[in-house]
C-alpha cells in the first residue's frame, strides 16, 4: 500500500488503497431531517464558457432532467459530524491512514518544516495527525468551529455518515440543479458577476494565490455553513468554501453520449465527483467556483478544503 501523496487539479490526492474499511454496528439510520425539497425537472447542465476547462468535461451544455429530490441546505458540520463519531465510533481514513492534507499557510513553522510537500504543488503538506478533529495537525482544533463544514473527509467516510443519517451523497445532476437555484446557464449561482457591486458573494481565496490571502472577507480558512446569501433553492454556499464529494464517478467525457434523465455517472472509474470549488480557489489558478466546474479525487483522500452536504430521495 503506498500513501505517498499525489497531485490533483484542486486538491491533493492518496495513492493506494485506504485501510480496511470500518463497518458499522448501530441501530438503523434515521430519516434524514432537515432537507430542502426540490421538485426536479430539465435545466442546462454544463458549459462552454471559455473561462472554463474542457479538459474536466464541464461541457457541452446539455438538457438534463432530474427527478424530485431532497438535499441540504449546508454542508455537514463539525457539529453534526461530531454527533456521528460519538454514536458510531468511527474512524475516519484520515485517522487511520495517520495523516491527511493541509495547506502550508496554516500550519505552525515546526510542523511545515517536517511535512512532507506535495510534487507540484508545494503549498500543501501532507500532515501527520491532522483529521477532522485537527483540522491543521496536533494543536489545532474545531472547538470553535462546530458550525462550520467538517473537512478532512473522503468519500468513504461521508458515505459512512450517509448511512448513519438515512440519506445520501447528491449524484452530479443533482448538485448542479441544486446549485444553479433555478438560473439558466448563469455562471454563478447567483449571476455572471463574481462581486456584483463589489459586493463578495462567497469564500475564496483573496489576493494573490499562494502567496498572499488577504481575508478580505474576514476568514482564511472556511467560514460557517451560513455565510453569505443562499441561493434560489435555499442552499448556502455552493461557491467557494469547501468542495463536495458527490455520489457520482468521475469521467470527462461520459456525459457526452451518456444518460439524460437522472444520470448517475458512469459505471466505473477510480475517481470520484467533487464540486463548488472551495476557499483557496482563485481565478489565477482554479476557478473552479463557478456552478459548472468540476472536480474529482480519489475516494480514499481528504484535505482541508474537502467537505460535503447529504441528499435523499
Amino acid at each position: 500500500m503506498s500513501t505517498e501523496p499525489t497531485r490533483s487539479c484542486c486538491t491533493p490526492g492518496r495513492s493506494g488503497s485506504a485501510p480496511a474499511a470500518l463497518t458499522l454496528t448501530v441501530a438503523p439510520p434515521r430519516a434524514a431531517k432537515g432537507l430542502l425539497q426540490l421538485p426536479g425537472g430539465r435545466f442546462l447542465m454544463g458549459t462552454d464558457d471559455p473561462v472554463g476547462f474542457p479538459a474536466d468535461g464541464e461541457g457541452p451544455v446539455r438538457e438534463v432532467e432530474v427527478g424530485p429530490f431532497r438535499i441540504a441546505p449546508t454542508a455537514v458540520t463539525n457539529a453534526q459530524f461530531g454527533s456521528f463519531v460519538k454514536a458510531t465510533g468511527y474512524l475516519t481514513e484520515a485517522e487511520r491512514f495517520g495523516f491527511s492534507f493541509v495547506f502550508e499557510g496554516f500550519l505552525a513553522p515546526e510542523t511545515a518544516a517536517t511535512a512532507r510537500s506535495v510534487a507540484g504543488v508545494p503549498w500543501w503538506r501532507a500532515v501527520g495527525g491532522a483529521d477532522w478533529r485537527r483540522p491543521e495537525g496536533p494543536g489545532s482544533s474545531v472547538g470553535d468551529r462546530q458550525n462550520h463544514p467538517v473537512v478532512h473527509v473522503s468519500w468513504h467516510d461521508a458515505q459512512a455518515y450517509c448511512e448513519w443519517s438515512g440519506s445520501r451523497l447528491p449524484t452530479e445532476a443533482e448538485w448542479e440543479y441544486a446549485a444553479r437555484g433555478g438560473l439558466e446557464q448563469r455562471r454563478y449561482p447567483w449571476g455572471d458577476e463574481l462581486t456584483p457591486g463589489g459586493r463578495l458573494m462567497c469564500n475564496i481565496w483573496q489576493g494573490v494565490f499562494p502567496t498572499l490571502n488577504t481575508a478580505a472577507d474576514g476568514h482564511r480558512g472556511t467560514v460557517p455553513v451560513k455565510s453569505y446569501r443562499p441561493n434560489g433553492h435555499g442552499l448556502y454556499n455552493v461557491a467557494g468554501n469547501v468542495w463536495e464529494w458527490c455520489a457520482d464517478r468521475f469521467s470527462p467525457d461520459f456525459h457526452r453520449t451518456g444518460p439524460r434523465r437522472d444520470p448517475a455517472g458512469p459505471p466505473d472509474g477510480d475517481r470520484r465527483v467533487m464540486r463548488g470549488g472551495s476557499h483557496m480557489c482563485h481565478d489565477s489558478y482554479c476557478n473552479r467556483y463557478r456552478v459548472a466546474a468540476r472536480s474529482s479525487n480519489t475516494p480514499d483522500s481528504s484535505a482541508g478544503n474537502i467537505g460535503f452536504r447529504v441528499a435523499a430521495a
